[in-house]
């Protein structure tokens, strides 16, 4: 076994502290990462404090990971002792099923899909532990390269709120012919807006915070609607062809539905904790369609970091240490940072 360090809670009430742990043995198709950098996401504190009901710990989160190769297994073909990586929401799956053939390991028809955290190996027993940690040992069919002509730590978050973003802007082919409104304005929105720019649509920041318009504006969006304001939000009315929704509070879905043009989608990517509500005819009305989006397979997420280091696009990110990891949980919730906060972890 490979003595790790990391961070951990021991129950939902716990705060994140340090644990020593171990990971398995580097097999011969896996490789070792030592973890330079893990970005927080906020699904992280959902997880950690057990809102989402299928907590089990203890628990190290963290699923946004780069760093560099330090060890690999005897029949690694894809990677070198050296080379720069990263790893997402999964580590492993079925990898027989249509959809892990097809590049959709996300959505394993045998329900096989292993996360890099909170989550259990194929074997039945293992349980996966994340980022928040000095290492990590996966299968590098489940990993990723990373250029070097980015920042890496501005390179951590696309592994999620990168990905998770690009995949639906790309699936519906999202470009310059286009009208795209972002709602919401954090780790997701940020990025959502990044890339429907690099894509050539027109983008507008739906938010109601009227101080985010500058920022929204530097980020690469066009217009920007103060959805607290009645007048503005009239002046969009039925103009949108995608939303992108980033939103995980609870939010008026008729409103925005109505900004979308005749046979427009709303997409969310974010999750609220309450049900969903809306009224049929802001769907049935114009034809518009309210859909979701969830992460992107290993395939698609090479994809979107070759797109990253190509176009020169990174999340925005505000570096702290280790120790002040339950600060930062904090502040998320307050949406008080631009817009990932990511670990330095050589600070363990």
């Amino acid at each position: 076994m490979i003595a790790t360090k990391g961070y951990a809670v021991h129950s939902s009430d716990d705060k994140l502290a340090h644990w020593d742990f171990d990971r398995r043995e580097v097999g011969p198709k896996d490789v070792l990462i030592e973890i330079i950098f893990s970005g927080v996401c906020h699904s992280d504190i959902h997880q950690v404090r057990g809102e989402w009901g299928n907590s089990t710990y203890p628990m190290v989160p963290g699923h946004e990971i780069v760093g560099k190769i330090v060890k690999i297994g005897d029949e690694v073909t894809k990677f070198q002792v050296g080379a720069l990586a990263g790893i997402g929401c999964m580590v492993d799956s079925c990898r027989e099923c249509n959809n892990c053939k097809s590049g959709h390991e996300q959505f394993c028809q045998k329900g096989q899909t292993v996360f890099t955290y909170n989550s259990v190996e194929r074997d039945g027993v293992t349980p996966t532990y994340g980022g928040y940690s000095n290492q990590i040992v996966c299968d590098e069919a489940f990993v990723v390269s990373v250029s070097d002509k980015l920042p890496l730590e501005g390179v951590a978050p696309l592994l999620c709120a990168g990905i998770t973003t690009y995949s639906p802007l790309k699936r519906w082919k999202i470009g310059p012919e286009h009208k795209v409104a972002v709602l919401g304005l954090g780790g997701l929105g940020h990025m959502a807006v990044k890339f429907a720019a690099a894509f050539g649509a027109e983008v507008t920041m739906l938010s109601t915070s009227p101080s985010k318009e500058a920022d929204a504006k530097r980020l690469g969006a066009h217009k920007f609607c103060n959805t607290k304001d009645a007048a503005q939000v009239k002046e969009f009315t039925s103009y949108f062809d995608f939303i992108i929704d980033t939103v995980s509070a609870p939010h008026d879905y008729d409103m925005y539905l109505n900004m979308l043009h005749t046979f427009g989608t709303m997409i969310c990517v974010g999750i609220p904790p309450e049900p969903i509500h809306l009224n049929g005819f802001a769907l049935l009305g114009q034809n518009r369609t309210l859909t979701g989006s969830n992460i992107g397979g290993i395939e698609e997420t090479q994809e979107m970091l070759d797109y990253c280091a190509e176009h020169n696009i990174v999340s925005d990110v505000e570096v702290i240490k280790m120790d002040y990891i339950n600060e930062a949980y904090e502040r998320v919730l307050k949406s008080d940072v631009k817009y990932r906060f990511v670990i330095d972890v050589a600070t363990i």
